[in-house]
């Protein structure tokens, strides 16, 4: 039976489904921080980038459908996220994507599917603008690519659900527990202020992308996700009714179903 968790219930109490035992994890030394990563299964290359103030624990129910479809999953935790460390800078959507790219070459991937959700969704996007000789496709969900694409914030029980265990994780997680305000802080920060991407920026995309939009998403406006679709050359919109920005929570089926089409049409 497919989990539901519309409410985030089960999120808050527990987190996501935990990930499977890791093939290989590690820490690369990249731009003043320590970006931690872990792989798992075996197959063509797959990247997860979660949204901010997550970390790739939060892939828990992705990573365990991709590896019995026989990908190779990898999850990093972007900067200051998670294990990953961070430096004084401020959070940069680029900077983001370097990071990513390090991973890579430790890896020693020369190529890979990004899939972004929230921020890592930019993160994704970002890479297959710059770096399309990396990226294999992008499946962008739940993100702007402007400031123009957000919704006016409206605090909701669901949100609060998730908030709460994302402060959790991050006292666990965190070589500095003690700093989850002053990383909210920071992160908002760079929420508000980037991206900032035209639609002659977008047009220069040359990768496979996905835009996903979720029927009840409480941070993106739906026709923002429509001009994204119609401004990056040969993309796809795909909605996925009954959820939200947590999709991948609530419905992983649904989710995991969307995803692995998408991986699907972009290997044949």
């Amino acid at each position: 039976m497919d989990h539901h968790d519309d409410a985030l219930a089960k999120f808050e109490a527990h987190g996501a489904t935990p990930l499977p035992a890791a093939r290989d994890e590690g820490q690369v030394e990249h731009e003043g921080a320590r970006i931690w990563y872990a792989t798992f299964g075996a197959g063509r290359p797959v990247i997860l980038l979660h949204g901010g103030l997550g970390h790739s624990g939060n892939w828990g129910f992705q990573v365990a459908a991709l590896v019995e479809n026989g990908y190779q999953v990898v999850v990093i935790d972007s900067r200051g996220h998670g294990r990953s460390s961070r430096d004084e800078r401020p959070y940069k959507y680029e900077l983001m994507a370097s990071d990513v790219l390090a991973v890579m070459d430790r890896l020693h991937l020369k190529k890979a599917a990004v899939v972004g959700w929230s921020d890592g969704a930019c993160v994704a996007l970002i890479l297959g603008m710059k770096a399309a000789d990396r990226v294999g496709g992008v499946f962008f969900f739940g993100c702007n690519m402007d400031p123009s694409g957000t919704r006016e914030f409206e605090p909701s029980p669901v949100i609060d659900r998730c908030f709460s265990r994302h402060a959790r994780d991050y006292v666990e997680l965190s070589a500095t527990p003690d700093q989850f305000d002053a990383f909210v802080k920071a992160v908002g920060l760079m929420m508000k202020t980037e991206p900032n991407y035209t639609a002659a920026d977008l047009a220069r995309t040359r990768v496979p992308v996905a835009i996903v939009q979720s029927e009840h998403d409480e941070f993106i406006r739906h026709e923002h996700a429509s001009y994204l679709a119609s401004s990056i050359p040969g993309s796809e919109l795909i909605a996925l009714s009954g959820v939200s920005h947590f999709a991948p929570l609530q419905r992983p089926g649904r989710f995991n179903g969307a995803l692995l089409a998408f991986l699907e049409r972009i290997h044949s």
